[in-house]
């Protein structure tokens, strides 16, 4: 058995333990099928509420599964037994819209007016495409999701504002349909397709170098398909440049406590 096949037993609960005690920093994809994932992004509260607002401007991107308690570094929705500085197998810290560096631990940046917004991830819908019979070529590769930046504006809140960010899955011609459907059942982990077989259309200019993430095998007879990332909120971080702000690290996700069934058609 490998150490994959191990990690894939572990309930959420006994993941997150794990990744807070540094024994695992690895990506999620995956992992604790049928349990829903998230992305990170903690500011502090003067910047808080424009964020708030840019979310909810732009939803499929950024769907927002729960906002923290001013400097709480729990969470009374998504999941329990929970520490948001330690919990994630990596985070990202910027300054000024640079990337200074990848840490497993954020505990030692923590401030009290930190405000955390925890964010619906692609891969949460993973494991319904797996379910439906549709292979997710990220997952049987073992390597992370291919992320493309993209030439599609946001909506603009306070000093919020930029492109999205999607995500990529190959799916052969006959599943696009079915993969359309189970992903638009659900909306709190991006939806449906933002786009079908034409990277170019979005401003893709090569299918196999994304920006994020790793590039995955193309068969013959199969289309790229996008969806809203929510890696979009970084994208616009780097564009903004707050003087501070932590995010997790692509394809490294908190894994929650809710059921993906439970998010869908929400």
């Amino acid at each position: 058995m490998t150490a994959v096949e191990d990690l894939k037993k572990l309930s959420p609960v006994e993941l997150r333990r794990l990744i807070r005690k540094g024994q695992f920093n690895g990506q999620t994809s995956g992992l604790a099928p049928g349990y829903t994932q998230a992305n990170l992004v903690i500011l502090p509260k003067k910047l808080a509420y424009d964020f708030l607002l840019f979310t909810q401007r732009n939803p499929r991107p950024c769907p927002v599964l729960e906002v923290s308690d001013t400097g709480s570094r729990k969470l009374k929705v998504m999941a329990s037994d929970i520490d948001l500085a330690n919990d994630f197998p990596k985070y990202r810290i910027y300054r000024h819209g640079t990337l200074e560096k990848e840490v497993t631990s954020v505990e030692d940046y923590w401030e009290d007016d930190f405000v955390s917004f925890i964010i619906g991830c692609s891969f949460s819908f993973e494991a319904e495409l797996i379910a439906a019979g549709i292979e997710v070529r990220n997952i049987s590769e073992g390597v992370n999701v291919p992320m493309f930046n993209t030439n599609i504006p946001l909506q603009e809140a306070g000093p919020f504002h930029g492109n999205m960010v999607v995500s990529m899955r190959p799916i052969p011609e006959e599943q696009v349909v079915k993969s359309v459907e189970v992903t638009a059942a659900m909306p709190k982990v991006h939806g449906a397709p933002i786009q079908i077989g034409h990277p170019e259309k979005i401003g893709i200019k090569d299918i196999f170098r994304p920006d994020y993430g790793d590039s995955v095998t193309i068969k013959e007879g199969e289309i790229p398909v996008f969806w809203p990332c929510g890696v979009t909120p970084q994208n616009v971080i780097m564009r903004v440049k707050p003087d501070f702000v932590i995010t997790h690290a692509p394809g490294h996700m908190l894994i929650t406590d809710v059921v993906n069934t439970s998010l869908k058609y929400l």
